[in-house]
C-alpha cells in the first residue's frame, strides 16, 4: 500500500474481533485488546458528561465511511447500548444520587436529521407528512444558527429519553447500499438540554448545558457502494455537506497554528456546518470519534478519515461555563476564598506550634483573612440582589 503512516490520536479502540455473544447478545470481550461499549463510554462519554455538569456546552460527533460502525458507536445494538443511550441513563443517575436539597435539573430532548440538505424533526410526523422544503434555519445574533420549530420534550427519566429516542430512529432516513444494508442517509443531531438550578439564600441560579450527539452520515464512494438514482444523489449531497465540513476544520485548524488569518471558515455553506459552528470553532468542548474500517479494500477511505482527524485535532474551540454574570462572579471568589481558606488554615497550623512567629507571617494572616471576609461579604450582597 506504500510507505507507513502514522497518526496520534488521544484513545483507539478496537471492536472487530476478540469478543463472544453471550446469551442477550453482548458482545463481551475475550481479551484487553476488545473494546465493548461500556469501555469506550468510560473513556469518551463519561467526559462530555462531567463538562456538562460544569456548565460548559459539548459536542460528540462520529465520522467515517459508509458500514465502518458510527451508528453502533454512537446508539449501538440491541444489548449492545451506545454512547447516546449510556449517557442518557447516565444523566438520571446522576440525577437520582443529588443529595442537595436546594439544587434541582432540567432535562429536555430534540432529535433533527439532516436529508438532502433539508432538516426534518425526527419527532415529527412520518416522512410523507413532513414539511417538503424541511424546517428553517434561523440566525440570532445571541442564539447564532438554530431550527425553527423544532419538537424539543422535557424528559423526567431514562425511560421517557429511552422512548423518545426509539420514535426518532423509526423515523430516520436509511437504505441499502452494497457497503452497509442499513445506511444512514442523513445527518442525525440528538440535542439534549441540561439545566441545572440552585436556589441559594433566596436567589435562583442557572447553568445551562446543550449536549450535542451527532451521527454523520457516511462518506462514500459511488463505485464501492454500487448507488445509482436517488442513492446517488444522496450520497452526492453527503460527501457535499463532508466536504465543507472538511474545509471547515481545516481553516480552523490552520487558523489554530497562526496561518490563514483573514480567512473566515465556510460555514454558510451547508446547513449541518451551521448548526455544528458552536461545536466547531466556537463555545463549546467537543470531542470526535473515527470510525474505521480494516478491511484492505477500504484503505483509501481509512487513510482519508485518520487525515480529517488529524486536521480536526488542531482546533481549538474557547469553552465557558454558561450561567450569568453574576453567577460567574460568585463562583469565581468562592473559588477564590477556597484557595484564602487553606492558606489561612496552613498559617493557623504553623501559629500553633512553637516555631517563632515573625511580623511578615502576622501581616499576611491579618490580610488574607481580611480579604476572604470581604469577598464573602460581596456574595452575600449579589446573592439577596
Amino acid at each position: 500500500m506504500g510507505n507507513e503512516k502514522t497518526f496520534a490520536f488521544d484513545c483507539s479502540f478496537w471492536s472487530f474481533d476478540n469478543f463472544s455473544v453471550k446469551e442477550d447478545g453482548y458482545f463481551e470481550p475475550d481479551n484487553e485488546k476488545y473494546s465493548d461499549q461500556r469501555y469506550v463510554y468510560e473513556k469518551v462519554g463519561k467526559e462530555i458528561l462531567d463538562n456538562a455538569w460544569e456548565g460548559y456546552h459539548c459536542c460528540l460527533f462520529a465520522y467515517g465511511q459508509t458500514g465502518s460502525g458510527k451508528s453502533y458507536s454512537m446508539v449501538g445494538y440491541g444489548t449492545n447500548k451506545g454512547i447516546v443511550p449510556i449517557s442518557c441513563n447516565e444523566i438520571f443517575k446522576r440525577i437520582k444520587d443529588n443529595k442537595d436539597p436546594n439544587k434541582s435539573y432540567e432535562v429536555s430532548i430534540s432529535m433533527i436529521e439532516i436529508y438532502n440538505e433539508k432538516i426534518q424533526d425526527l419527532f415529527g410526523p412520518p416522512n410523507q407528512q413532513r414539511p417538503l422544503g424541511g424546517l428553517k434555519l434561523r440566525e440570532n445574533k445571541t442564539l447564532g444558527f438554530y431550527v425553527e420549530n423544532k419538537r424539543n420534550y422535557p424528559v423526567t427519566s431514562y425511560e421517557d429519553i429511552s422512548r423518545r429516542m426509539e420514535e426518532g430512529n423509526e423515523n430516520r432516513t436509511i437504505s441499502s447500499t452494497l457497503m452497509n444494508a442499513t445506511s444512514s442517509r442523513a445527518h442525525t443531531i440528538i440535542t439534549i438540554e441540561f439545566l441545572q438550578i440552585t436556589n441559594q439564600n433566596g436567589k435562583r441560579n442557572e447553568k445551562r448545558s446543550n449536549i450535542n450527539l451527532v451521527d454523520l452520515a457516511g462518506s462514500e464512494r459511488a463505485s464501492s457502494t454500487g448507488a445509482t438514482g436517488d442513492r446517488l444523489k444522496e450520497g452526492c449531497n453527503i460527501n457535499k455537506s463532508l466536504l465543507t465540513l472538511g474545509n471547515v476544520i481545516n481553516v480552523l485548524a490552520d487558523k489554530a497554528l497562526g496561518k490563514a488569518k483573514n480567512i473566515l471558515p465556510p460555514y454558510r455553506e451547508s446547513n449541518l456546518t451551521k448548526i455544528l459552528m458552536n461545536a466547531l470553532g466556537g463555545n463549546s468542548k467537543t470531542v470526535m470519534i473515527c470510525a474505521l474500517s480494516p478491511a484492505a479494500i477500504n484503505y483509501e477511505e481509512t487513510l482519508s478519515t485518520l487525515r480529517y482527524a488529524d486536521r480536526a485535532k488542531k482546533i481549538q474551540n474557547k469553552a465557558v461555563i454558561n450561567e450569568s454574570e453574576t453567577d460567574k462572579v460568585i463562583r469565581m471568589l468562592r473559588e477564590e476564598n477556597l484557595d484564602l481558606k487553606k492558606m489561612i488554615e496552613d498559617l493557623n497550623k504553623k501559629f500553633n506550634t512553637n516555631v517563632p512567629l515573625n511580623e511578615d507571617d502576622r501581616l499576611k494572616f491579618n490580610e488574607l483573612k481580611d480579604q476572604y471576609e470581604a469577598n464573602q461579604k460581596v456574595m452575600n450582597e449579589m446573592g439577596k440582589n
